[in-house]
């Protein structure tokens, strides 16, 4: 299978990665945004073609799917751009920035019959796969989801440190994978959502602080803190309190509620979510079905977002 990636950014090269696992796939080009840092990327992974328009990359021979590590902002148009030339597109979260723009791919994946996924990649890491089958099996009910998102990011940087050609939302992106995977372990839709945000950064114009709590109708919450202002460890830390038990999630790793590390090498065939993600996308296309984590799939997240995008909106107003 041959693949481009659109995006040479940090977490484009995470999966440059994980496909250096995969067999069986080859990476043929990167669309990149910078000149020279795509030029680097390509050279560091041995991708025999680059450029800067994605329109470029589609034109390339036996190409067949697509991966978009780029900006959000963009990605309304370049998962377009990639389903109109017939290509399997893996966009990463989020899909986009608005209920609208994800609509209206999903429309697009329907009309083209291409494969379309979102690359919410909680749904894949081993720590979360591993507290999802035991509340499958059974063995766990959810009783609250509590979960902190902290960032610094007073300047428009990514994970490296490296200067941003666009301004990451702490509603839109941080808190879609917290949204999405506790409707996904829950198996249902929040009926009550609420947000309250902090005050505008001058700059860059997007909340700093936001706090957002959910209820699914069986009567498990999630409670959600998220913080561009954060001057100490970062990332997302999540834990599960269940009738059974609780479990605390950091990315692939997972402990007890008492900081006991939990084995979970058999849970998948590896230990890193991105790479899992990037198999499952793989494997639909091979075998022509619908992905775990497809645009119709996720689409409730997306709702979720809107209905707290509206009511911040409302706060804001007020």
């Amino acid at each position: 299978m041959n693949v481009a990636l659109a995006g040479q950014g940090a977490f484009g090269i995470k999966h440059l990665e994980a496909i250096q696992n995969i067999p069986g796939v080859s990476v043929i080009s990167l669309a990149g945004g910078r000149p020279e840092s795509t030029a680097e990327v390509a050279r560091t992974f041995a991708i025999p073609h680059w450029t800067t328009e994605l329109a470029e990359t589609l034109e390339r021979p036996g190409l067949d799917a697509v991966i978009l590590a780029s900006p959000t902002q963009v990605h309304r148009a370049q998962a377009e751009a990639c389903m109109r030339a017939g290509k399997h597109v893996l966009i990463e979260i989020p899909v986009a920035d608005s209920l609208a723009d994800v609509e209206d791919l999903l429309r697009i994946e329907r009309e083209t019959g291409v494969i379309a996924m979102a690359g919410h990649v909680r749904r894949f890491n081993p720590s979360h796969q591993y507290v999802h089958n035991l509340v499958t099996s059974g063995e766990l009910t959810i009783q609250q989801m509590d979960v902190q998102t902290y960032f610094f990011r007073r300047s428009n940087t990514n994970a490296l440190g490296q200067a941003r050609s666009w301004t990451d939302h702490l509603l839109w992106h941080h808190a879609c994978h917290s949204v999405d995977l506790f409707q996904w372990q829950t198996g249902e839709v929040a009926v009550v959502a609420n947000a309250l945000q902090g005050p505008i950064h001058p700059k860059l114009g997007i909340a700093m602080d936001m706090s957002i709590q959910l209820k699914v109708p069986s009567g498990a919450i999630l409670t959600l803190s998220l913080s561009f202002n954060n001057d100490g460890p970062f990332g997302s830390f999540f834990r599960y309190i269940g009738d059974t038990g609780t479990y605390l999630a950091y990315y692939d790793d997972l402990s007890d509620g008492k900081n006991n590390k939990i084995d979970l090498s058999h849970v998948a065939v590896s230990m890193n979510g991105i790479e899992l993600e990037d198999r499952e996308f793989f494997a639909a296309i091979r075998e022509r079905r619908e992905p775990k984590s497809s645009l119709a799939q996720t689409l409730a997240a997306y709702q979720t977002l809107d209905r707290l995008e509206q009511q911040i909106g409302r706060v804001v107003a007020a």
